[in-house]
């Protein structure tokens, strides 16, 4: 039996606009991530990946559908009991690492946040060596205890924002576009990083970005996202091996490919939804093999299948 951290089931997430209107940021979106592994969330800005995020760690109440979290329904109103474990055992690492970190406040005070809100250790002491272990966890040492977030790179902020997550040992940790703000070069030492606390923590990711190539670095699992609803999902290799819906391959059409002559003669697919004939809302879930998920109508997946 696989041990599934979290299930979502037919989340919706609608906002109010105006003039009465609704924002359908997230529409009908289901997915499981097992313990220990990655899911990876790709889609274009506006698809509604930050979205599902903040309405899975509960930072929105969602409009419909379930979650479960290790095993508890957190889709409705949580108790006392359910909020503490929540955010003890679920974190967030956000985008922009300047703007999460309070400017303040040392990074001491930044890491041990988590620590100071559950009251997680006996003494100052503790305290100290806790954040210094996970300091050094994430490539920083005890002399930057005292430092403030404006006398580091932003790389090294990240690497804070990541420490300030995992202080309280996390079962899932949620990573906003962590890597989106920095440098190609930081990029691979922070999603590497990120890999090696994994296999000494056992820690489950959900990995939002848009960039297709790092998601194939670091995940098990891939969903692609679109206007709020989850065209394919399957593992990294039915998804980038196999990709069957339009939007899935004009996304895997775009990776640019570090060889020059290959780069040369690549040829980047368009997808228009607006003009695509496709309708979201007809289509269901059809599963080509056991993992591999693509939403469609029966016509549509036929005629994909057939074109390929």
């Amino acid at each position: 039996m696989s041990d599934v951290i979290l299930e979502v089931k037919n989340l919706k997430q609608y906002f109010p606009a105006e003039k009465g209107k609704v924002v359908k940021a997230v529409d009908g979106v289901s997915f499981k991530i097992e313990r220990g592994e990655t899911f990876g969330l790709v889609g274009e800005s506006g698809s509604g990946k930050s979205t599902i995020g903040r309405s899975v760690i509960r930072l929105y109440n969602p409009t419909s559908g379930e979650i479960y979290f290790n095993n508890q329904d957190i889709s409705g109103k949580l108790t006392a009991a359910q909020e503490t474990e929540l955010r003890q055992k679920m974190q967030m690492i956000f985008q922009d690492p300047m703007a999460s970190l309070n400017p303040r406040k040392k990074v001491i005070d930044i890491v041990a946040q988590g620590l100071d809100v559950h009251h997680l250790y006996s003494s100052k002491k503790e305290r100290e060596e806790k954040v210094v272990q996970i300091l050094e966890k994430v490539g920083l040492s005890r002399e930057h205890l005292d430092r403030y977030p404006h006398q580091f790179s932003g790389g090294q902020r990240q690497r804070i924002g990541i420490a300030r997550a995992l202080i309280l040992n996390p079962d899932l940790i949620i990573a906003d576009e962590a890597i989106s703000a920095l440098d190609i070069s930081i990029q691979a030492q922070v999603i590497n990083m990120m890999k090696d606390i994994q296999e000494q923590l056992g820690t489950t990711y959900l990995f939002i970005a848009h960039d297709l190539a790092m998601v194939k670095h670091i995940s098990n699992h891939i969903g692609v996202l679109h206007l709020g609803h989850l065209v394919e999902m399957g593992t990294k290799d039915d998804i980038f091996n196999n990709p069957i819906h339009p939007y899935t391959q004009s996304l895997l059409s775009a990776i640019p490919n570090p060889d020059p002559i290959k780069e040369r003669n690549r040829i980047a697919t368009s997808y228009d939804y607006t003009t695509s004939g496709i309708d979201y809302n007809l289509g269901t879930r059809h599963y080509v093999g056991d993992t591999h998920m693509v939403l469609a109508t029966e016509e549509e997946l036929c005629n994909w299948m057939d074109w390929r």
